[in-house]
């Protein structure tokens, strides 16, 4: 790995920090008392309800961690989100509309009421940064585009690494000019949502093969790549880093994790045979992310419109509903291209295999290299 990596932790191994409950404390201090880098996700969390955790994952681990935010998204139609390469516009009230109107049959389903979509654009984004700087801690990554170059700066002065997502080469450039110390290369394969710097519709489904876009990246920047997407096992893991890549970023893995926060329908789905292939749908926020093919996705996800996070807060009630009726049709299972090969053990023990895994394959590589 690099330098700036095995400062931080000895195992080639992050683990993603996954929104919406996933990433507990308890997950991310497991991770990195084995060697890895364990990961909070502060994505539509209160600045407070970070801070709480940030506070949480200290009384359980010395070891380093880091946090993730959501950049803002823009306010009006052709308006930065004050992002390098961050240039989405701002969808319609009307398709919006047109979406909470198809899914009022849901709510009705559910026993519930749809969310309201403006409940607000830039997940305490602000706020989250000023709790980071007066705390810091070790990593900050960022998802959904670069954070201005102060920002960086500013997190630099206190102590601390900055991570970006990229998901093209050109993006990748965004993040070295930036001043970024590490870019993330997220492939088509990865669950959850694409970290596009830009939400074209057009690309829907158009992504990059993570040892292709890892190749491209490495040539395009100096700066240490972390590669991400279905990755699931400790050979897969040196053949990124043979690609280019110094170390790799792990979500759907951890998922099926004991210590993980996933709703145990999510745990459980991620092997059952009735979930068999997963899609990139903008069904559950709006944004295309990758998750297990359910009834709530194929009914939906042709129809909802390029609009986060105005449907993930018109979804946000129905989608809590279904998790309290145990309906893992109406969730949004998050799921790389991997996710058959989840395997249910405790974090530091999954590590501990994915370590072995990988000198396995790293032994394989040698020894056939040898003959």
């Amino acid at each position: 790995m690099s330098s700036v990596l095995t400062d931080l932790f000895p195992h080639p191994i992050v683990q993603a920090p996954m929104a919406g409950g996933v990433s507990v404390p308890q997950l991310a201090a497991a991770v990195s008392d084995a060697g890895g880098l364990g990961f909070l996700a502060a994505g539509y969390k209160t600045a407070d309800g970070m801070y709480q955790e940030i506070k949480q994952l200290r009384g359980l681990t010395s070891r380093p961690f880091g946090v993730n935010l959501f950049l803002p998204q823009p306010e009006t139609p052709g308006a930065s989100t004050g992002s390098a390469g961050a240039a989405d516009t701002a969808p319609s009230n009307a398709a919006v509309d047109v979406y909470a109107h198809q899914l009022a049959g849901e709510a009705s389903w559910y026993e519930t009421e749809l969310g309201d979509p403006e409940s607000g654009r830039d997940d305490g984004y602000d706020a989250k940064l000023a709790v980071l700087l007066d705390n810091p801690v070790p990593v900050v990554s960022f998802h959904f585009g670069v954070p201005a170059r102060e920002v960086i700066d500013s997190l630099h002065r206190v102590g601390t690494l900055t991570f970006v997502t990229a998901t093209t080469a050109e993006e990748a450039r965004a993040v070295e000019r930036a001043g970024a110390d590490v870019v993330i290369a997220q492939g088509v394969e990865a669950g959850g949502h694409q970290g596009t710097h830009r939400d074209v519709p057009e690309t829907d489904g158009s992504g990059i093969g993570l040892l292709s876009l890892v190749a491209q990246v490495r040539e395009s920047v100096g700066i240490p790549v972390v590669a991400a997407g279905g990755i699931m096992r400790g050979g897969q893991i040196v053949a990124v880093c043979a690609a280019g890549a110094s170390a790799a970023q792990l979500g759907t893995a951890f998922v099926a994790a004991h210590e993980s926060g996933a709703h145990a329908l999510h745990k459980q789905a991620l092997t059952n045979p009735l979930f068999a292939r997963t899609e990139l749908t903008r069904a559950f926020t709006g944004r295309p992310a990758r998750a297990l093919v359910n009834r709530f996705l194929r009914e939906h996800g042709p129809y909802a419109p390029a609009a986060y996070p105005e449907v993930h807060h018109l979804t946000a009630p129905l989608r809590k509903a279904a998790a309290k009726a145990g309906d893992a049709q109406g969730l949004a299972l998050w799921a790389g291209q991997g996710h058959r090969m989840a395997r249910e053990l405790p974090a530091g023990q999954l590590v501990e295999v994915l370590v072995a895994e990988l000198a396995a394959a790293r032994t394989a590589l040698s020894a056939g290299g040898a003959r």
